[in-house]
């Protein structure tokens, strides 16, 4: 019995092209997407989703289903399901990475604000083009270097400015967040790497030995742009409350920080010259 590629196909012959933005006006042959249609939106090839749906594919990475989730318009529930079937059952002792279809959705729509998603050791998962011309391309750091910890406390390049009061602030709250994900997530490897790394600076260790625990919910910091200036920002942090996802929104402070990032977002990540 082929489930996943059952679910598949139910899936698919529900989805109404015209949601997605494909034209239909030519006869069809099947009520929803078509396979060449889903493969499209979801970034693989039309075979592999033949070979998905016959049942004669290997499992499915996450990240692919996470595309077809995407491409399916799935709920976060059904996403859940659609791994399940491919074999990723969550793992209660790690912390969870994936990004459900709802937070995509979310990062969409607010595509006028820099929006950036962590899991909750801070490891940055996603974000959008804004995030990333606004603090630049996080795909020019290596996997291992995408974490707001190894950032601030190993002092890694960052466009992000802050007063001695505000960084003496964002640290600690940083590391007494950490410290309440260590005990929602104490057989987490990942995790007990990461504290090991971070121990060996001295600012790290004189917090955690604090033991402090609670949650970073947000700062205010300047983004020194190279092109447009400074950028005055509010951040807030939303958490996920089944997967303790942290959504990061960068509001601007005021009319000039608005504007800026109104021209960032036409500019995007590339380099201007005079």
């Amino acid at each position: 019995m082929n489930e996943l590629g059952d679910a598949l196909r139910a899936w698919r012959d529900r989805l109404d092209p015209g949601v997605v933005g494909l034209p239909h006006h030519s006869p069809r042959r099947v009520v929803g997407l078509r396979r060449g249609e889903l493969a499209q939106l979801a970034g693989i090839s039309v075979e592999y989703v033949v070979r998905l749906e016959q049942g004669r594919a290997s499992t499915p990475s996450a990240q692919v289903c996470s595309a077809l989730a995407r491409a399916l318009q799935l709920s976060d529930d059904e996403q859940a399901h659609l791994l399940r079937l491919a074999g990723h059952a969550a793992d209660p002792d790690r912390i969870p990475r994936l990004v459900p279809a709802s937070v995509h959705r979310i990062v969409e729509q607010l595509a006028n604000s820099p929006v950036a998603v962590c899991d909750a050791a801070w490891q940055l998962l996603h974000w959008n083009p804004l995030f990333a011309a606004t603090f630049g391309d996080p795909t020019k750091q290596g996997d291992d270097e995408r974490n707001a910890l190894i950032f601030q406390f190993e002092n890694q390049p960052t466009r992000i400015r802050q007063t001695a009061a505000e960084r003496a602030a964002f640290e600690e709250s940083l590391v007494a967040d950490l410290r309440a994900t260590t005990s929602r997530y104490p057989n987490d490897p990942d995790i007990r790497a990461l504290v090991a790394r971070l121990n060996r600076g001295h600012r790290f260790r004189e917090l955690w030995a604090l033991r402090s625990v609670g949650a970073h919910q947000g700062a205010q910091k300047i983004a020194r742009h190279p092109v447009v200036g400074d950028i005055a920002l509010d951040s807030n942090v939303l958490t996920t409350q089944s997967t303790n996802l942290r959504l990061v929104v960068d509001t601007p402070r005021d009319a000039d920080a608005r504007s800026k990032l109104d021209l960032l977002s036409t500019i995007g990540t590339q380099e201007m010259t005079s």
